[in-house]
């Protein structure tokens, strides 16, 4: 299923696409998880729970994003960068993102938005996604970054 999921995302606009690993790329984005995540706290403190919420999610993102350009993969589509990035690495490492990823939306779309208590817990919760994150991509080596590109292009290539 994870597979054809994938599939479907190298088809539609703005969804998959290999490119050559961007360092610069990865480090900036990495770069604004961080600076995100500072965001969010101050919002946090003015208690604006609502953006405090969105923030959290997006800190996450920029970090689960630098991922993908470290090893040459774009993509505009959040659930495909997420999912690829789950394929690659793991459902144990996207848990985090993908239940914020549902709070961000109610929070947002929905003006369901948690107490400060359950939102204070997201941003800790974040804090130790961007810092995995930031290991990650720190620590990847040229052979991990091939692997990584053959295991998704081994799926792009699968009818």
């Amino acid at each position: 299923m994870q597979n054809k999921q994938i599939n479907w995302c190298f088809g539609i606009k703005d969804g998959l696409r290999l490119i050559e690993p961007n360092e610069r790329l990865a480090k900036l984005y990495i770069q604004e998880a961080k600076t995100s995540l500072k965001t969010a706290e101050n919002n946090l403190k003015n208690g604006d729970l609502l953006w405090t919420t969105v923030v959290v999610y997006y800190a996450e993102y920029y970090a689960l994003y630098s991922f993908l350009q470290k090893i040459g993969i774009k993509c505009e589509n959040h659930a495909c960068s997420i999912l690829a990035t789950s394929y690659i690495l793991g459902n144990d490492k996207t848990e985090i993102i993908n239940l914020h990823k549902e709070k961000r939306i109610d929070a947002q779309y929905y003006m369901k938005i948690d107490k400060k208590d359950e939102v204070s817990n997201m941003l800790q919760k974040a804090k130790t996604f961007v810092l995995m994150f930031d290991e990650i991509v720190s620590n990847l080596n040229e052979k991990e970054i091939n692997l990584y590109k053959e295991r998704i292009q081994k799926v792009k290539d699968t009818p």
